[in-house]
C-alpha cells in the first residue's frame, strides 16, 4: 500500500489468483486506489471449488455431478460406490489453490482411491485438501470463455483453447498450458451464444444477487460433451496462454477497458475484436513440468518477424544483459493471421529461430482446428 501511494498509482490490476483470493483488492479499495480484479468474495468462485460447484448447483449453471468430503473413509466408500457407473474415470479436485496442481484426474479406481488418500490423507497441498470434491469425470473437446465485467455489465472476449499436456497429441502430464488459439471454428454460434447467456451472465448476475459483485475477468472453461455443454472450472482471472491469444486481438486500449472495469463504467466502452486469427506456441524448459535447469542462454529473438509478439514468463536478464530462462514455461511466441492455418504457420516459423538448450514446445498447437476447417 505504501508503494502504492509513493508512486501515486491511479489504477493497479491485480492479475492472480492468490492475491485476489488473499483480498489484496479488498485492501486496494479501501485505500481509495482504483482496482482491477475481484474482491476476496467474488474470487471464491475459483479459490473455492465446493464455493464454486455449490453455486453452480444453486443457480442451475450446468456442471459434472459431484461430492463434498472432509472424511478420507467416506470418500472411499463414495469412490466404491460410483465405480460401477465410471469404472474410476473421476476427477478429485483439493478445494483450495495449490498452484494449479490440485486436480487429479484417474482413468482407474485404483487412481481415484490414491488421490483422495494423497490429498485427504496426507494432506498433499496442506490446508487446500482439506476438503476436496470428487466428480464425474467428462469427455469432450473444451473452450475458454472470457469475458470483462464491472459487476453489472459484462463484455465477451472471444473464445480460445489451450493445450494443456505437455506432448503432441494431447498426451503426458497436464502443465499450465503449451499453447492456445483463437477463435475456436468448431465451436458453434449458437453454443457460443448459450454459454454468453447461461453461464457467463448468468454467473456475473448470481454473483452481484448473492452480494457478490464481480468486477474483473472472469472465465469459465467449458467442456462440449456429447450430451450438452458443462462448466468444468470458473478461473477469477485471465487464462494462461489464452492470454497471449486473446490480448493480441483486442483493438480496443487495454487500459482504457480496465479503468472501465474499476471505475464500473464498462458499458460506456465499446470492445472492439480483430477479425484475424491468433495461434499461440509455449516454450518450455526440458524437463518441464518436472525437473529442469535454469540459466540457460537464449538467442533468436532479434531475428523474428516485426509483428510477431513474444511474451516472456521465464525469462530474466544476466549482468551482461543477456536473456537467460528462469522457469518452466520459458515464453509464448503469438502471432495474428488471416485465418488460423496462416497465423499457425506464422507463429512456428518464428518459434523456430529461437535457441536454448533442451527447449521444448509442442508441434499441434491448433493443428486439430486447422485440420476441422480444411
Amino acid at each position: 500500500m505504501a508503494a502504492c501511494k509513493e508512486h501515486r498509482i491511479e489504477l493497479a490490476v491485480v492479475g492472480s489468483e492468490g492475491p485476489l483470493a488473499a483480498g489484496l483488492v479488498d485492501r486496494l479499495v479501501v485505500e481509495g486506489i482504483a482496482t482491477f480484479g475481484p474482491t476476496q468474495a467474488a474470487a471464491a468462485i475459483e479459490s473455492s471449488k465446493v464455493f464454486s460447484k455449490e453455486f453452480m448447483l444453486r443457480h442451475d449453471i450446468p456442471t459434472a455431478p459431484f461430492a463434498v468430503f472432509d472424511d478420507e473413509s467416506k470418500a472411499h466408500n463414495y469412490v466404491d460406490e460410483r465405480t460401477d457407473s465410471t469404472g474410476g474415470q473421476l476427477v478429485v479436485k483439493a478445494e483450495g489453490l495449490a498452484l494449479g496442481k490440485g486436480v487429479t484426474v484417474t482413468g482407474t479406481d485404483d487412481e481415484a482411491h490414491e488421490a483422495v488418500e494423497e490429498m485427504l490423507g496426507r494432506r498433499k497441498f496442506g490446508d487446500a485438501s482439506a476438503r476436496i470434491v470428487v466428480e464425474e469425470r467428462l469427455f469432450g473437446p473444451e473452450v475458454s470463455a472470457h469475458a470483462f465485467s464491472d459487476g453489472v455489465t459484462v463484455a465477451h472476449m472471444p473464445f480460445s483453447c489451450d493445450h494443456k499436456p505437455i506432448f503432441d497429441g494431447d498426451t503426458g502430464p497436464n502443465t499450465g498450458g503449451m499453447g492456445a488459439y483463437s477463435p475456436p471454428g468448431w465451436f458453434t454460434d449458437n453454443d457460443q451464444q448459450w454459454v454468453r447467456e447461461h453461464v457467463t451472465e448468468a454467473t456475473i448476475k448470481a454473483l452481484h444477487d448473492e452480494g457478490r459483485p464481480y468486477r474483473g475477468v472472469l472465465y469459465p472453461g467449458i467442456l462440449c460433451a456429447g450430451d450438452g455443454l458443462r462448466v468444468l472450472e470458473f478461473n477469477c482471472r485471465f487464462g494462461d496462454p489464452e492470454a497471449q491469444v486473446l490480448i493480441p486481438r483486442l483493438e480496443t486500449d487495454l487500459l482504457k477497458v480496465l479503468l472501465a472495469v474499476a471505475n464500473n463504467s464498462l458499458d460506456q466502452v465499446d470492445l472492439s475484436w480483430s477479425e484475424e486469427a491468433c495461434v499461440g506456441v509455449v516454450l518450455a524448459s526440458g524437463g518441464y513440468p518436472g525437473d529442469y535447469e535454469k540459466g540457460l542462454p537464449i538467442t533468436g529473438l532479434d531475428d523474428l518477424d516485426p509483428d510477431v509478439i513474444v511474451f516472456h514468463a521465464g525469462t530474466a536478464r544476466e549482468n551482461d544483459g543477456g536473456l537467460v530462462t528462469a522457469g518452466g514455461r520459458v515464453m509464448t511466441v503469438s502471432a495474428l493471421g488471416s485465418t488460423l492455418e496462416a497465423a499457425r504457420e506464422k507463429a512456428y516459423r518464428n518459434v523456430e529461430r529461437i535457441h536454448f538448450e533442451g527447449v521444448h514446445y509442442r508441434r499441434d498447437i491448433g493443428a486439430r482446428a486447422v485440420a476441422a476447417a480444411s
